[in-house]
């Protein structure tokens, strides 16, 4: 976190105070928000934050060493601020958050205590209970390679390198009919063959759950028509008439990459690595181990 400065050091120090606390979350779709428990609203670093949204935060948890700093931050549903609609969707979850303390006789006088991100997020009669990681919760995620037969990229990302906006490989359509919130369905899809979409992705462009993304299970003619099956349904409800983009999936092996994709020179596995027979193979005299085929 920042250094207190001499100024707010100051402040603290005689005793007769005027502090209060500011939260800055800042969605991953780029929306954000500001509160303070203080009752007039305050202004600093372009974020208006806004006092009576009734949220309060627990004791911060830190350490000097490489534990997670947390606490929690309770809270009001409100069509004004924070939505149950937006909670149900995930559109919270993982969102920036910055805490302050802050002099709001003097804005500029403030320290950041905390910077993380929202975790578990519960609701609950009209209020929800925010679970706040500290960065060092990154640590926590596995690093390095993984060296197995699949392709461990996500297609169209920094290590796949494949340009998914290529003719042919997504389509920007409207939904014809919602089967039930896991399942879409099309007349037709022209020019994209059976089982095009399988694995793929599908995301939501127009309507109420603009913004939100799910796998795609299947992809498969069924009575007459086509039909997307999602892995998970989306959490907000889509309707007909709402617009949705359709990337192509990938079962990550490398036959895949090379036919479907011609990307192989940028296949993130390992398609020759030895599997478990050869590991546990033994000596023989007869017919020896050259490194051939064993069949």
């Amino acid at each position: 976190m920042t250094r207190i400065s001499v100024e707010l050091k100051a402040h603290m120090a005689g005793g007769e105070t005027t502090l209060c606390r500011c939260w800055a979350i800042a969605r991953r779709d780029g929306v954000a928000f500001g509160f303070t428990d203080h009752d007039l609203p305050l202004q600093f670093e372009g974020v208006d934050f806004k006092p009576d949204t009734g949220l309060t935060a627990y004791a911060l948890q830190q350490s000097t060493g490489l534990s997670v700093d947390n606490t929690e931050a309770l809270g009001a549903i409100s069509d004004a601020s924070i939505t149950e609609a937006d909670i149900e969707a995930g559109r919270f979850d993982g969102a920036d958050v910055r805490c302050w303390l802050v002099n709001w006789a003097a804005p500029e006088q403030r320290l950041l205590q905390f910077r993380g991100s929202i975790g578990e997020l519960r609701r609950a009669g009209g209020a929800f209970q925010a679970e706040l990681r500290g960065l060092t919760e990154g640590l926590n995620a596995p690093q390095g390679r993984i060296y197995q037969k699949p392709c461990t990229a996500v297609l169209g990302d920094v290590t796949c390198r494949f340009d998914l906006n290529d003719p042919g490989y997504a389509v920007e359509l409207a939904v014809e009919d919602v089967v039930d919130q896991g399942r879409l369905a099309w007349a037709a899809l022209d020019g994209f063959a059976p089982d095009w979409f399988a694995r793929g992705r599908l995301s939501v462009l127009s309507g109420a759950a603009t913004g939100l993304w799910a796998a795609i299970k299947q992809d498969r003619a069924q009575a007459g028509r086509r039909e997307i099956a999602l892995w998970t349904p989306l959490r907000a409800p889509i309707a007909a008439g709402d617009l949705v983009r359709l990337e192509a999936g990938c079962d990550k092996r490398s036959e895949t990459c090379r036919l479907k994709f011609n990307n192989l020179l940028n296949f993130q596995g390992f398609p020759d690595i030895p599997g478990e027979d050869w590991m546990v193979a033994y000596p023989r005299s007869g017919n020896p181990n050259t490194g051939g085929s064993r069949r």
